[in-house]
């Protein structure tokens, strides 16, 4: 099983975390959560989640990104979801959680969208 590792971009005010591996319950899980908590501790309240790399999810992946989105709202910021895989894009509609999170498939596009 691949560790789950979390890089960050910073790009003018957006901060882009880059993740890999699975984002499962237990330790896969948290280091999203920490990731998200130490932006927020840092001011950086523009972030994408790039889940390219993301080779798996559950329930619990799919908790912590609902729970990463509302702690970056409640803190004035926006989250945004980017290159999402298959099976990640197919949860996101199944749970009508793309009512809420705004997924994008192109980097640049994603940028600019916190502008508007």
């Amino acid at each position: 099983m691949p560790p789950t590792k979390a890089a960050f971009r910073d790009i003018g005010a957006v901060t882009i975390v880059d993740l890999s591996g699975l984002l499962m319950l237990g330790e896969s899980s948290a280091v999203l959560h920490r990731a998200i908590s130490d932006l927020m501790a840092k001011q950086r309240s523009k972030i994408i989640l790039n889940l390219r790399d993301v080779k798996g999810i559950d329930s619990a992946g799919i908790g912590e990104i609902i729970a990463s989105f509302t702690a970056v709202k409640t803190g004035e910021g926006r989250l945004k979801l980017l290159n999402p895989p298959q099976k990640i894009s197919d949860l996101v509609a199944l749970t009508r959680l793309s009512n809420v999170l705004q997924v994008y498939t192109d980097e640049a596009v994603a940028i600019q969208s916190f502008d508007s």
